[in-house]
């Protein structure tokens, strides 16, 4: 029954930029739409798109292979050809592709080992399913176990607790320095990528201002816009340091633009308060003689890396908790997966009671004549239908136990076929010339354990 489920997908690790842009699927991918409701008519689809990865999760009839499918629909989906794609796939199928989609959900198959944001984007993923009509049992299912698994690996580990990107360290470290970062100010020197992902980290830390300074005025603006600071002409930042407690320069300039002798007229006009210098640029914008001066921090480049590269082993360990516990989160998924199977066979047992005791119970009235009460008809209904349910409760209980185990389709069957549920023809000379079977016969099926179970 496992085997039902498949995951199909290419990102960071199989696939370059190039062809993962070939086969993106954009915000809201209509790929798992036309996989149900189109000519492949497929079970439960789920799509998840980012920037980088996509993958297609199905849920479908065992025996069926839906990759043919899934490949054709995918490529045609990116007027691209099927054979440029298939090369680079990825493929999951069973218990696997559990395990695998509990992994992204928790960072732990992210370009940045622990990253939050695959969550949020697995929920969007999840959301559209529904809203497409796309998502079902299955699917349900394995998307809300995956959403607790992933918060049980965020607060039973440390995975996404140390600062594993420069920005990200930067400010963490601005954090040991100052504590509360409530009612303090920086000011961004230059306004490219590493400067802007720094502004996000210091605004989501709580600080009060931002200051920008870039040699284009108007990418300051835009920059100060986007986070509601105040952009600083560039051939004017030197004279407005004094203002601010933090300082990340990021220029790209080829030569130093904050020197020594500049720092100790902003000291002496900030009455000697603490700064802290980042420099994440390369070759450094930031006199190294600085970090001499009293109450002055500056870190460059490569001390942030060497704070990265450990959080990135601390995160690592912390990962092999968390698959640990992805692990029997697994098990515990597969044992309800399996559990799917019995169902349908249970539900028919309870009904081929019922049959039989209402079949008896109206052969009874008609004996008892005429004058039989409501309230004895009703009692005697109660009584043939309680009786029927006492009578299949054990072989009930011992299907539910053995169809969790490896071979549990094969009590499955021998249920089916003992009370004919599925109403098969059977003549009435069919076991004539058969032996009675031997005890020893029963022994490979029902072990001595099962009496007491």
């Amino acid at each position: 029954m496992e085997h039902q489920i498949h995951l199909f997908g290419l990102n960071h690790k199989t696939a370059g930029v190039e062809i993962r842009e070939a086969f993106a699927l954009g915000d809201r991918p209509k790929l798992g739409d036309l996989l149900v409701h189109g000519d492949a008519r497929l079970r439960e689809v789920l799509v998840l798109s980012t920037c980088n990865r996509v993958e297609v999760l199905v849920a479908d009839v065992p025996g069926r292979d839906p990759k043919p499918a899934v490949l054709a629909a995918w490529a045609k989906y990116c007027d691209q050809d099927e054979a440029l794609l298939a090369p680079h796939l990825y493929e999951h199928r069973g218990l696997a592709a559990v395990e695998h989609l509990f992994c992204v959900a928790s960072g732990l198959d992210s370009l940045v080992l622990g990253e939050p944001q695959i969550l949020g984007q697995l929920k969007v993923a999840y959301r559209h399913a529904v809203a497409c009509g796309t998502a079902g049992v299955i699917t349900n299912r394995l998307c809300h176990k995956a959403f607790s698994v992933a918060k049980k690996v965020r607060t039973a580990t440390g995975i996404g607790a140390s600062a594993v990107s420069v920005s990200y360290a930067a400010v963490e470290l601005a954090k040991r320095i100052f504590g509360e970062m409530a009612g303090k100010k920086a000011m961004l020197v230059g306004a490219g990528e590493m400067a802007e992902l720094a502004a996000m980290h210091l605004l989501n830390a709580g600080i009060s201002e931002i200051l920008v300074a870039n040699r284009t005025y108007a990418r300051a603006e835009e920059l100060a816009g986007r986070f509601k600071g105040r952009p600083v002409a560039f051939e004017e930042f030197i004279s407005r340091l004094h203002e601010v407690d933090i300082v990340i320069s990021s220029t790209g300039a080829p030569h130093v633009v904050i020197k020594a002798r500049d720092v100790r007229g902003v000291l002496k006009a900030r009455k000697h308060k603490p700064m802290f210098f980042i420099d994440i640029a390369v070759p450094r914008d930031i006199d190294p003689d600085v970090n001499s001066l009293d109450n002055v921090y500056l870190y460059d480049i490569d001390d942030l890396q060497e704070v990265v590269e450990e959080n990135l082993a601390q995160r690592r360990e912390e990962a092999a908790r968390a698959r640990d516990i992805i692990r029997l989160q697994v098990d515990r998924f597969g044992e309800w997966v399996k559990s799917l199977a019995v169902k349908p066979t249970i539900v028919d047992l309870l009904q081929a009671g019922e049959d039989i005791a209402h079949r008896e119970l109206r052969k009874t009235l008609r004996r008892l004549g005429p004058d039989v009460s409501e309230e004895t008809r009703q009692a005697l209904e109660t009584l043939s239908l309680s009786i029927s349910h006492k009578v299949l409760h054990e072989p009930i209980a011992f299907l539910k136990r053995r169809a969790r185990e490896e071979k549990g389709d094969r009590f499955i069957d021998l249920t089916r076929r003992m009370y004919n549920l599925d109403r098969e023809g059977v003549p009435p000379d069919a076991h004539a010339d058969r032996k009675p079977p031997k005890d020893d016969d029963f022994e490979s099926d029902f072990d001595a354990t099962d009496a007491s179970e």
